[in-house]
C-alpha cells in the first residue's frame, strides 16, 4: 500500500492525539527530496530500535514523554521539547508514557 503524503501548501495537523492517541499509528506526513516528517506514535514500554540516517535529524516531543537515546547518552523528553541530532548518529525511542513525536530528517542525495 502507498504511503499518502501532503500536497505542498496544506495544512497537517500536528496537535496531541490526548485520548484518542491509541487509535493512532506511526506515519511519515509528508517527504520531499531533501526532507522528511515523520509522526512517531509509541505507546508505553514500546520502542523504535537504534538506527541511524545520513541527515540531520530533529525529534519533538508532541506528548507524553520519551527517552531518547542518541550515541552513548540518553535524554528524556517532555511535550514540548525539541532535540537536534547530527548526522550518522545512532539513535533509538522508549515512550516512557504513551507518546506521539515528530522526527525531521534531512535527506542527502
Amino acid at each position: 500500500m502507498a504511503l499518502i503524503h501532503a500536497a505542498p501548501a496544506t495544512p497537517i495537523d500536528v496537535r496531541p492525539f490526548g485520548a484518542q492517541l491509541g487509535a493512532h499509528t506511526t506515519h511519515a506526513l509528508f517527504k520531499s527530496a531533501q526532507l522528511q516528517v515523520v509522526r512517531v506514535v509509541l505507546k508505553a514500554g514500546e520502542r523504535m530500535a537504534p538506527h541511524s540516517v545520513a541527515g540531520e535529524i530533529t525529534v519533538q516531543c508532541v506528548e507524553g514523554e520519551i527517552e531518547l537515546s542518541a550515541d552513548d547518552r540518553q535524554l528524556r523528553l517532555a511535550a514540548g521539547q525539541l532535540c537536534y541530532l547530527t548526522p550518522h548518529c545512532v539513535h533509538g525511542l522508549l515512550a516512557l508514557s504513551d507518546a506521539s513525536a515528530l522526527v525531521t530528517i534531512a535527506l542527502h542525495g
